[in-house]
């Protein structure tokens, strides 16, 4: 067995990368708000969108003809039908297993930065892009982007829980990346289907990652105070 202040390093570690993670999201969404705010798209905006359409004439996005379809297919990992089977999915089997605490932990964090993002999106009213024609339908305003904000939170807290029942380090590190990347992934399709800026984006990464370590280190809180208990309860994460 590991010596205790060896573990009691992993965790304060662990809740730093998580304080830093929170502050350095905060700081980023209030600088992407700014920039929201303008009357007109930032520089480097219009530059990134207009890189992924081919070069006089916008309408045609890069890549071969399969590529539109293929991002398509990526933006649907972060649509709300897919984040909801999800997160349904996970939390029926964490009840299945016992783990009550758990499933709790899942529901409040993906359900509370779901209420999260509209409420952001109430705060700057921001139209969609009209640089580019969208390749995608779109109905809602347009910071900060939804779907890069609840893929970060729903798969960021998933993998937080998954890497720590994972059976060794590199798995844990492994899962820890798959979800990175799949909250990339949705994030990057929305700026080249054309219908959120990249400061949409990179704002909703932003939101999303500071509310999952936020609610991460809430559970870890609670965690340690049942495990300080004189008698163990049930449910535990």
């Amino acid at each position: 067995m590991p010596p205790i202040a060896t573990i009691a390093s992993k965790v304060e570690f662990s809740v730093l990368l998580a304080a830093i993670t929170i502050a350095g999201g905060l700081y980023g969404f209030v600088e992407m708000a700014e920039i929201a705010r303008d009357a007109e798209p930032h520089g480097f905006d219009s530059a990134i969108l207009l890189a992924f359409r081919q070069p006089g004439d916008p309408s045609v996005p890069i890549g071969p003809l399969w590529l539109p379809e293929a991002v398509r297919d990526m933006t649907a990992l972060g649509s709300a039908s897919v984040l909801i089977f999800v997160t349904a999915a996970t939390i029926f089997y964490l009840l299945l297993t016992g783990r009550r605490a758990a499933a709790l932990f899942v529901l409040v964090s993906v359900a509370g930065g779901q209420l999260l993002s509209s409420l952001l999106k109430l705060g700057v009213d921001r139209p969609r892009p009209e640089l580019v024609p969208h390749l995608a339908d779109v109905y809602t305003l347009s910071f900060p982007s939804g779907h890069a904000m609840l893929s970060a939170v729903t798969y960021l807290t998933l993998g937080a829980l998954a890497a720590r029942v994972a059976p060794n380090r590199a798995a844990g590190i492994y899962l820890l990346l798959l979800a990175v990347l799949a909250t990339f992934l949705v994030g990057a399709s929305r700026v080249y289907l054309g219908v959120h800026w990249p400061s949409d984006v990179l704002a909703g990464w932003c939101a999303g990652a500071a509310w999952a370590m936020a609610c991460w280190l809430v559970a870890q809180w609670v965690l340690s105070r049942r495990q300080a208990a004189p008698y163990p309860q049930s449910g535990s994460l």
